[in-house]
């Protein structure tokens, strides 16, 4: 059974959105003078899909958000002509044939996205072909459901985060991740905001229940070496993201400190990529991206490295294929979960893409263990409110 073709297509939110508010999340750009919004980067309203398919006519599904247009023209006129004519379950030696022929301008950042949506979308195939779901080929169940945490909470007025946290709870979850607004340009006034949220959040879901804390990437080393001793009390379950992703050594800098675990990964690309944060102990928890990483080939090469490490792996954001990956390694204890919402900061999209994904049902995720592949479709629910390009 060879590959006959491989379909991408862009899909661009038009429908209605639900503004975000300012310093509702740090991130990279915060370093620097902007005019405006400087809250514009996170809204990434764009996805895409990439379907994979064979003589049969079985159809694979990948999916990216990051920079889908110009993964797109990646896929469409460097990676698809390798993939064609090959046989879905040489998936290893097509994932070589894509880095190798790429190496010297695709091993990070697009190329790596655009092999990842391919990778996924092969996954989903041999299920597929095989009849049984993707968590089965890579070794089958290793929980009896999948613990989640919830994550949204984006930083806003104390009020806000309370009654979101507070209707959370009643959901049945057992941890929570919430944002922070403020980095080092607001200063020590700043500062003291970030440590009224985690507090007024930690009075509504109590100490008996994890809570984690996103930075993404919006602090540097200095500002979040002066925030450790202050989140500590606060019981953390990690802090996310405290500096850019290149800073290695500023990771492990803070993560030798011992006082809050530091996790990160979600902006790392390629098993060396990813080996390189467990080797220098930068992490204490990993969180790839599948969709970024190298898809599920690559992850699971990852995940069994860090699993070597006692490095746990929390794949970054929902979705089936990291819902399928932890499902199958003990030593990714619990998922990301985004709840379903409005169309806001970008991430809701894969809720108004794909049917299929599970909702979470007092603080866990199931899977069947007799819908093969990754168990998602395309839908068709939503289409006026998407500009598709092909």
């Amino acid at each position: 059974m060879k590959i006959k073709s491989v379909r991408t297509r862009v899909w661009t939110w038009k429908g209605p959105t639900v503004p975000p508010q300012g310093n509702f999340c740090t991130n990279a750009s915060d370093a620097l003078w902007m005019k405006g919004d400087a809250m514009s980067s996170f809204r990434f309203h764009q996805w895409l899909t990439c379907e994979v398919e064979t003589e049969d006519g079985t159809i694979g599904i990948g999916n990216a958000a990051l920079a889908p247009s110009v993964v797109k023209k990646a896929i469409d006129d460097w990676y698809a002509p390798l993939v064609i004519g090959e046989d879905p379950f040489d998936y290893a030696y097509i994932w070589e044939k894509m880095y190798r022929r790429s190496h010297a301008w695709g091993r990070k950042g697009v190329g790596m996205t655009a092999i990842s949506a391919i990778d996924i979308a092969i996954w989903d195939l041999m299920g597929k072909l095989v009849g049984k779901p993707v968590f089965k080929l890579l070794g089958g169940r290793t929980k009896e459901k999948i613990p989640v945490y919830y994550s949204k909470l984006y930083a806003g007025s104390i009020e806000a985060m309370q009654k979101e946290a507070e209707e959370a709870m009643k959901g049945g979850y057992k941890a929570f991740k919430s944002r922070f607004g403020f980095g080092p340009k607001d200063g020590m006034p700043g500062m003291r905001e970030n440590l009224k949220r985690v507090e007024a959040v930690r009075e509504v879901i109590g100490y008996d229940n994890d809570l984690m804390l996103e930075c993404y990437m919006g602090w540097n080393l200095d500002y979040a070496k002066r925030m450790l001793p202050k989140l500590a009390p606060y019981e953390p379950r990690w802090l996310e993201e405290p500096v850019i992703a290149d800073d290695v050594a500023g990771y492990a800098e803070l993560n030798a400190m011992n006082i809050v675990p530091i996790s990160g990964g979600e902006h790392e690309f390629s098993v060396i990529g990813c080996a390189e944060l467990i080797n220098r102990k930068a992490v204490s928890i990993l969180q790839y991206d599948t969709n970024r990483v190298g898809g599920i080939t690559a992850a699971q090469k990852i995940n069994a490295i860090a699993e070597a490490a006692q490095i746990p792996v929390i794949p970054h954001a929902g979705q089936m294929h990291n819902y399928h990956l932890t499902m199958a390694n003990t030593n990714c204890p619990i998922s990301e979960y985004f709840p379903v919402f409005d169309v806001e900061v970008g991430n809701e999209l894969f809720y108004y893409i794909f049917e299929g994904d599970p909702e979470a049902v007092d603080g866990y995720l199931q899977l069947d263990d007799d819908l093969p592949g990754l168990g998602i479709t395309i839908s068709d629910k939503h289409l006026q409110h998407f500009d598709i390009t092909e």
